[in-house]
């Protein structure tokens, strides 16, 4: 199978960095549909066959999981209306509004990233995720650490681990509620939970891109659904009646 991305993908992409204004992109929409919205589409749906076998219920129409190119620009001092990247994000079914956990991929200029987990969780989810690793911190340790283990690329190759843990911005002091000398110290104050890597950008150009995302995506799964779970169990538990008094 061919690569889904061209060398006209990073072309686009680095024009798009130095020259971010909608003048620019317009006189060049074509050449974004043909070499970024419709590889990134056609690669997605590569993603969801071998996706069902391992996270069916993050398995969603392309056209859904594709990220939007155009920024917010209403809250951000930074207006140049485009991202830098064309990125997709496999959110769970049903979580698609929250920031419950997925797996997310981009293809930019510098690199392509992949990662897997909670990034930025509403607090209600960030509540219920502490409170979940509080009682479960060794499970979630045991999880990303089967992730980071180091494993040989191909025969001869260096060991090296498929991924890292995810750069997380951390509280100063322990949150509300969790006892200061909890063994699940840097987990709790975390913010975000989960793993990643970044590649060479010329990955994009290789047809074992495929590959190298699915490998990955399957081994963060059982990362992704106990974040999920921890998140669907305290939304149940607040959405359950309670029981009749008579």
């Amino acid at each position: 199978m061919p690569a889904h991305f061209t060398p006209e993908t990073l072309k686009f992409l680095r024009g798009l960095a130095r020259y971010n204004d909608r003048e620019w992109f317009e006189a060049r929409r074509d050449i974004y549909d043909r070499a970024l919205k419709q590889p990134m589409l056609a690669f997605i749906d590569e993603i969801n066959k071998a996706m069902d076998d391992f996270a069916p219920e993050h398995v969603r129409p392309a056209n859904k999981t594709m990220m939007r190119i155009y920024r917010d620009t209403r809250f951000s001092s930074d207006k140049r209306p485009y991202k830098r990247q064309v990125a997709a994000w496999w959110a769970r079914r049903g979580m698609e509004k929250t920031s419950g956990g997925g797996f997310y991929l981009h293809v930019s200029p510098k690199e392509v990233h992949i990662s897997a987990g909670v990034y930025m969780p509403e607090r209600e989810q960030l509540l219920a995720i502490r409170r979940w690793l509080a009682e479960h911190h060794e499970e979630y340790r045991a999880l990303q650490a089967a992730i980071l283990k180091p494993r040989a690329r191909s025969a001869g190759s260096k060991i090296q681990p498929p991924m890292s843990g995810i750069d997380s911005s951390s509280l100063t002091r322990m949150p509300k509620g969790f006892p200061a000398d909890h063994p699940a110290d840097e987990l709790l104050r975390a913010k975000n939970w989960g793993v990643q890597v970044s590649l060479p950008s010329e990955i994009a150009l290789d047809p074992a891109l495929l590959q190298e995302a699915v490998q990955r995506f399957r081994l963060a799964a059982p990362l992704v659904h106990a974040l999920n779970g921890a998140i669907l169990e305290a939304s149940e538990a607040v959405r359950k009646p309670s029981r009749p008094l008579f």
